[in-house]
């Protein structure tokens, strides 16, 4: 790696602040339930604090999660408010604030609540087992999709000079830069989402391996691109860096929830499929800029 790469990945991660993710995984959170009876307050608790939880952590939850019948424990305000709801139809439409516990479909509401709340996403993982595994797929898609984006936008303008993208550029001078930083800042939502300690001291061995994997993404990504003309090595690189970001991604998701990352083998296996999930949506990314090209040519 050069002189100048790593210069730009260490201004990357210095710009990176392990406290301010700390700061929101610490924002206090409410949930009102509202049941008819006694059965559909149980259901609903269940979901959100299964058997299995300890009974310290289960005491923690007094503080988040109320039932609306115990008027005396009632918050002033609640973030979220979620009402047993077991009709056919299921009328209620979701709010920022009210949503609708279907037991028949909890996955539902899950889905419902993070579409319309992600700045709660993190804390909902943290407090609720139910919610955690969600959320840490949808950090680890995210975050592998923004990878494979800039590795193509950091590049299309020598190809598609008509599109301007100066987002891409910056203060990342380098793809690897802002890839590698950006896998670090999702090692940290990661470990919060699972209620564990974040940090570049209380991560330091998931941080030391992200950085030792920039080297084989760069590498594998410029010789992807020299060796395919015209930008056709654009698709691989950008496949590249999203099966790296979301192998790196599952492989901590699992170690923060078993203790333990994948292995050689689970890592290769899981490569392989994400590279075509990677190969696809740069397809389609880049399909997308094209049009945008064409559309564009058509205004001038």
């Amino acid at each position: 790696m050069s002189v100048q790469v790593f210069k730009n990945l260490k201004q990357a991660i210095g710009n990176l602040d392990p406290e301010e993710i700390r700061r929101h995984t610490e924002r206090p959170l409410r949930i009102c339930l509202y049941a008819h009876n006694e059965t559909g307050y149980r259901r609903m608790e269940d979901f959100l604090l299964p058997p299995e939880l300890s009974n310290a952590k289960r005491a923690e939850l007094t503080d988040v999660v109320y039932r609306a019948s115990e008027s005396s424990t009632l918050p002033a305000e609640s973030e979220l408010e979620l009402y047993y709801d077991d009709t056919p139809t299921g009328e209620l439409v979701p709010t920022s604030r009210v949503f609708a516990f279907r037991p028949d479909n909890p996955k539902q509401t899950i889905d419902d609540i993070l579409r319309n709340r992600p700045d709660l996403a993190v804390p909902l993982g943290i407090n609720l087992l139910g919610f955690r595994e969600e959320v840490s797929k949808r950090i680890i898609k995210k975050v592998a999709k923004e990878n494979a984006l800039f590795a193509l936008a950091t590049a299309i303008p020598d190809i598609l000079p008509l599109v301007s993208l100066p987002w891409a550029i910056g203060e990342f001078a380098t793809d690897t830069a802002f890839i590698t930083a950006n896998q670090m800042r999702m090692a940290f939502l990661l470990a919060a989402t699972a209620d564990h300690e974040i940090g570049y001291r209380e991560q330091k061995s998931e941080i030391v391996s992200i950085m030792l994997g920039a080297f084989g993404w760069r590498a594998a990504a410029r010789e992807l691109v020299g060796k395919i003309p015209l930008g056709g090595g654009l698709i691989p690189k950008a496949a590249i860096a999203y099966a790296g970001t979301r192998v790196v991604g599952l492989s901590l998701e699992r170690f923060y929830r078993l203790g333990r990352a994948y292995s050689r083998q689970e890592r290769h296996l899981a490569y392989q499929e994400a590279l075509e999930r990677g190969k696809t949506m740069a397809t389609t990314l880049l399909d997308n800029f094209k049009l945008s090209k064409k559309e564009l040519k058509a205004k001038l």
